[in-house]
């Protein structure tokens, strides 16, 4: 058995090329659809049947996931937003507290005695 090196080997190189690919993933988002066709749409979003009463269908699986998922986002925004809202209540809160603290100092400054307290006080 002879070893052959690598070298000598010819190795079948094949190459994908994905911008047709890219092109469409372009194309869908410049209309304003998303990037992935499958992750939503009538099939995906709309009930596997329906009853002929009128009853409403359950939920898929992935559609509980996906209100799911929203309900996050919308809760960590609500956080988000309150915590935005303290932050600049405690803001004005601390300019507030140190422009009355600057005030405080201006205010206990050395008054002037004797005669000239009597003179601003007749003017």
């Amino acid at each position: 058995m002879s070893l052959i090196p690598w070298t000598s080997l010819n190795v079948a190189v094949r190459s994908f090329s994905s911008t047709m690919v890219q092109q469409s993933k372009q194309w869908r988002l410049s209309q304003g659809l998303s990037a992935n066709r499958n992750a939503e749409g009538v099939l995906t979003d709309g009930p596997d049947y329906t009853f002929l009463d009128g009853r409403p269908t359950p939920l898929l699986h992935k559609q509980k996931l996906r209100i799911l998922k929203q309900q996050d986002y919308a809760a960590q925004i609500v956080e988000m937003c309150a915590e935005l809202d303290f932050a600049k209540k405690r803001h004005q809160d601390i300019l507030k507290a140190e422009a009355e603290e600057k005030q405080k100092y201006i205010d206990n400054r050395l008054k002037p005695k004797g005669n000239l307290l009597n003179r601003r006080s007749n003017k």
